[in-house]
């Protein structure tokens, strides 16, 4: 199983960015998938979950602004950011289970 993060970039605050998250192999469909995210110089924190059934988790500081889905078919997760802060500069990894992406930069500026 590889998971592939992409979508990360330069946005103004206020701005917004979605993430993608493509997944190779069989198991996307039936287990849950997590966005973290690490900013500079601080731990890796989580940021959201979908559920296998799409029941959806967000860490308080991003609810109301972030949507988490994602595409069976395409085997693909997404992290819709809006409202971006510059709190949110951080590299954000995509997760299933014991599998992790390499991660995709959102830089936030003021």
């Amino acid at each position: 199983v590889q998971l592939q993060a992409s979508g990360g970039g330069l946005v103004q605050a206020g701005g917004s960015l979605t993430l993608s998250c493509a997944v190779s192999g069989s198991i996307f469909r039936f287990n849950a998938m997590n966005w973290y995210r690490q900013a500079p110089g601080k731990q890796r924190e989580y940021v959201a979950t979908i559920t296998n059934n799409g029941a959806t988790d967000y860490i308080n500081s991003v609810k109301g602004r972030f949507t988490i889905y994602k595409d069976n078919r395409k085997k693909t997760m997404y992290l819709q950011m809006n409202n971006l802060k510059p709190e949110d500069t951080a590299v954000y990894y995509c997760r299933q289970d014991e599998y992790w992406g390499h991660g995709t930069l959102v830089t936030v500026s003021s």
